[in-house]
Formats: structure tokens, C-alpha cells, sequence
């Protein structure tokens, strides 16, 4: 059965690879599965077609055969619980990964979301000033933390998962804050997810979708 997710038509983040379709289109090309994409302007965000799959007006939505799936984290730990290359046989460290992918998402996604919230949405706010510093504050007990939590090791338990997948992801959201300069070690995390085959295939697909439409201008 074909795979297809959606994306945006016009991203945001310009071809960055920020949106969350990444996250999906990385794990695909991990487990070596192709796919399909059908490509959603805002406006088609709210529509009904496109809310039927997805509740929230947001992307990705992920089709294949009667399944629908929505919530780029939880299409991820499908695709992982589907094909083998993205969760360990052990059982133990099975679980180990899945809790770092809710740890990704459940932890550390969310005071990075707030900063980029406050800056892009808020700067105008009479208390931004003030706030901006205490979201930055908590972002960096969690690198802290999973700074130390990573130490010298390639990856966050044993083999590349799922849940450096999703990690990667979250962390890349910080790419130029600054905010990483002082865990070279994450740093150089993010580094080694980037370069795996499978992330560069995935970036480069969604970059070309960006560069075809804004040639199309």
C-alpha cells in the first residue's frame, strides 16, 4: 500500500527542515519505505478534506491503506513499530527509545515552541522582555540535562532510534539561539543525525519542494 503524508505547499521555515513532515519523511527513509506527498496550502489547512485526517488543521497527516494517523510522533513510532531500523529487538531498550521519543516531545519540545512563540508572536508585549529570559532559563536546565544525561556517547541509548530521531528534530529548532553554544556535545549529536543518509535524503526532499515554488514566483 502507497504511503502518503502531507506538507506544507509554501513552509514557513523556507526549506529548513523545521517542519514536522521532516521528522515523518526522515523515519520513512530510515526504514527504506517510499512514499508519497500531497502538498496542503494554509487555506486547504482548515478545509474539511484536510481536517477529517487531521483534527487540528495542522500537517503532517499520514494515509496508508484505511490507516490514518496524525501527530508527527506518533506517525514516527508507527513507522518504528512497523519496520525494524528505528527500535531495538531487546525489549528492554525497546522501551528505553520510546521513552526518549516522548521525552523529545514531552520535555524538551515544548520550552523551545514557547521561545519561538514569544519571539515571533509576542516580541510587541510589554512583558516580553522579561519573559523571554525565563523561557530561555528552562531551556537550558533541559540541555543541561541531557547534556549530561548524553556525556560522551554517540547516541542517547545504545544504537541510533527513534527516539534520536525525534530528538534531533526537537533540537534543531535552536539552531542559531545560541543556546546550544555551550553543549558541544549536543552539538555535535545534532551533527551526527544530520549526517546520516536518511536525514539528508529527507531534508533534501522537503528543500526542493520549497525551491520548486518559490522558482514558480
Amino acid at each position: 500500500m502507497t504511503i502518503t503524508i502531507t506538507a506544507f505547499e509554501r513552509s514557513p521555515d523556507r526549506g529548513k527542515g523545521m517542519a514536522r513532515d521532516m521528522r515523518v519523511r526522515w523515519a520513512l527513509e530510515e526504514v527504506g519505505q517510499p512514499y508519497d506527498v500531497r502538498l496542503v496550502s494554509f487555506k486547504a489547512l482548515k478545509e474539511p478534506a484536510h481536517i477529517a485526517l487531521q483534527p487540528f488543521g495542522q500537517i503532517p497527516s499520514y494515509e496508508e491503506g484505511d490507516l490514518v494517523l496524525f501527530e508527527s510522533g506518533a506517525i514516527v513510532f508507527h513507522i518504528a513499530e512497523r519496520h525494524s531500523g528505528l527500535l531495538p529487538d531487546d525489549a528492554n531498550a525497546r522501551s528505553r527509545a520510546i521513552a526518549w521519543m516522548f521525552a523529545a516531545l514531552s520535555t524538551l519540545e515544548p520550552p523551545i515552541v514557547e521561545r519561538e512563540v514569544a519571539r515571533y508572536l509576542e516580541s510587541d508585549k510589554t512583558w516580553y522582555e522579561e519573559r523571554l529570559p525565563a523561557v530561555e532559563e528552562r531551556i537550558r536546565k533541559r540541555l543541561n540535562e541531557l547534556s549530561f544525561r548524553l556525556g560522551d556517547a554517540e547516541w542517547l541509548d545504545g544504537a541510533f532510534s527513534a527516539g534520536d530521531l525525534l530528538m534531533v528534530t526537537v533540537l534543531r529548532r535552536l539552531e542559531g539561539s545560541g543556546l546550544l553554544n555551550d553543549y558541544p556535545n549536543l552539538s555535535a549529536y545534532i551533527a551526527r543525525g544530520q549526517a546520516r543518509p536518511a536525514y539528508r535524503s529527507a531534508f533534501d526532499a522537503q528543500l526542493a519542494i520549497f525551491t520548486a515554488t518559490s522558482t514558480g514566483d
